[in-house]
């Protein structure tokens, strides 16, 4: 394969973007070929990268909402969720339903896929936003922006459905069964957020604002020069809900009290963490922070999100906080919107975004 250029001169960032994606091999395809300095391309300005871990990464402990025995402890689970979403936005989730062996069998064949040759997975390639079911290396969008050192297959399913034949083959099964798993445990965690809320513990399943799914299945290589990148740079999530499954490498990041945390695995645990449009609707009542994942010498680390957003009849009507949450003490911090408006006005800024959320608040 070609490999981009290394050479910090002349800089043509269009031309590597396009020798890159043209390879259609992503960033496993360069730790194939041998790549022991970091294509210019994938080099993030050193503002991104301060407080990397070597320098002084913070463990915390989040908070851990355990659900086992729920139904006897549930204002318990509520009032303890509601503590998590609103002065965290990130918690661990244990007891959840989801058994440990579909959990390592979906992180095996996310594996799988991924190390797959290069021939098999070509076809899989593409930048096309409507494909339901495609492989990506997260290429910027926006002239000069810096590419992250990961590669990502998108199983997109609209209002809880995607045709399996649609599906890899080397992962289709652990696909299927782990969705099932994801869309049972989404009905319980909606009753909860609603009840966290003040709300009827059925609001957020009839508004259907988390009736699609978005399954990120994330491979993060080794890296030649990890202190020169990100895994993910630094962003919130443009959902109501996040549901992540990672393996046992760590990398994950939180902002939490301007200060760089880091989220080690913990085997048989989820992270819950709040999005973007789950705040608006809450007004301000849940957070969502911003997360990233650093680069690390170590790898493969595989990752699994679960990406909930709207139906699509719901995605067709704008959004807003919640009335029954606002009051002439409490009111709107937020205008009304539309789902696709808020996802295209991210993506739009690109790496620089801080948060979409300051463009929608009322001032």
């Amino acid at each position: 394969m070609v490999v981009p250029s290394c050479n910090d001169g002349h800089y043509d960032w269009a031309k590597e973007v396009k020798e890159f994606d043209d390879t259609k091999a992503g960033v496993k395809g360069l730790v194939d070929a041998g790549v022991a300095k970091l294509p210019r391309l994938f080099v993030h300005p050193p503002e991104t990268l301060r407080s990397h871990p070597k320098l002084d990464g913070v463990n915390l402990d989040l908070p851990t909402i355990d659900l086992q025995g729920l139904g006897a402890r549930r204002g318990e689970v509520v009032e303890e969720i509601r503590r998590a979403a609103g002065e965290w936005g990130f918690f661990r989730i244990v007891n959840h339903g989801v058994p440990l062996e579909t959990m390592d069998a979906m992180l095996a064949a996310v594996k799988r896929f991924h190390e797959q040759p290069t021939e098999e997975k070509m076809r899989w390639y593409s930048a096309d936003a409507r494909k339901q079911v495609k492989l990506n290396s997260n290429l910027p969008s926006r002239e000069n922006d810096s590419a992250s050192w990961r590669d990502i297959l998108s199983c997109v399913f609209s209002d809880d459905q995607l045709r399996p034949e649609d599906l890899p083959s080397a992962c289709r099964k652990e696909v299927q069964q782990y969705v099932k798993y994801m869309i049972e445990l989404r009905e319980i965690m909606a009753e909860l957020l609603s009840e966290a809320m003040g709300l009827r513990s059925d609001y957020l399943s009839r508004i259907e604002c988390m009736k699609s799914e978005a399954l990120a299945c994330l491979y993060y290589p080794k890296c030649p020069e990890p202190e020169k990148t990100l895994g993910t740079p630094k962003h919130s999530d443009t959902t109501f809900l996040t549901l992540l499954m990672q393996d046992s490498t760590g990398g994950l990041q939180i902002l939490h009290d301007d200060r760089w945390v880091d989220v080690p695995p913990v085997r048989g645990a989820l992270i819950a963490n709040i999005g973007d449009l789950m705040q608006i609707i809450s007004n301000d009542q849940f957070i969502s922070v911003e997360h990233r994942v650093v680069a690390q010498p170590v790898g493969p680390r595989i990752s699994v999100a679960c990406f909930f957003t709207p139906s699509l009849k719901a995605a067709a009507k704008p959004f807003a906080p919640i009335e029954e949450l606002l009051s002439d003490e409490n009111p709107a911090v937020y205008r009304e919107f539309m789902f696709r408006e808020y996802t295209q006005h991210y993506k739009t800024k690109g790496e620089k975004v801080e948060t979409a959320l300051l463009h929608y608040k009322i001032r």
